[in-house]
């Protein structure tokens, strides 16, 4: 079974509410990063190079944790190939909403990603 995986343009930075401010100003006004448009209100998105980084305020968690984007052109063949595998698959880590093509998933490290078809991801 052939699939293709390829790296996102997005990363999440989930920041704890008691960080989110500096870090949003850390982007912001230290590194003066162009900032663009969020998903919710509780997400600030700037550009970084080539990427998005998405700083997301996480009230349940206590430090900041990276998670990045996976895009795939047929998300179901991917489910069964990561499934064979052995990846942890996630999604209760956040609600994707029923419509969305996409899962989360756990790597070894217990770094998250989100696996998502190459056109819903976000620009």
């Amino acid at each position: 079974m052939s699939v293709k995986f390829s790296g996102g343009k997005n990363i999440a930075m989930k920041v704890p509410p008691h960080q989110y401010e500096q870090t949003v100003a850390f982007y912001r006004n230290t590194l003066g990063l162009e900032e663009i448009g969020g998903p919710s209100g509780e997400a600030v998105g700037f550009k970084f190079g080539a990427n998005n980084l998405w700083v997301d305020k996480v009230s349940a968690i206590s430090q900041a944790e990276l998670w990045l984007e996976i895009v795939t052109d047929d998300t179901e063949k991917a489910a069964e190939v990561l499934d064979k595998a052995g990846v942890a698959r996630c999604d209760e880590i956040e609600e994707l909403g029923k419509n969305f093509d996409g899962y989360w998933i756990s790597s070894p490290a217990s770094i998250i990603h989100l696996v998502d078809a190459k056109d819903g991801s976000w620009e």
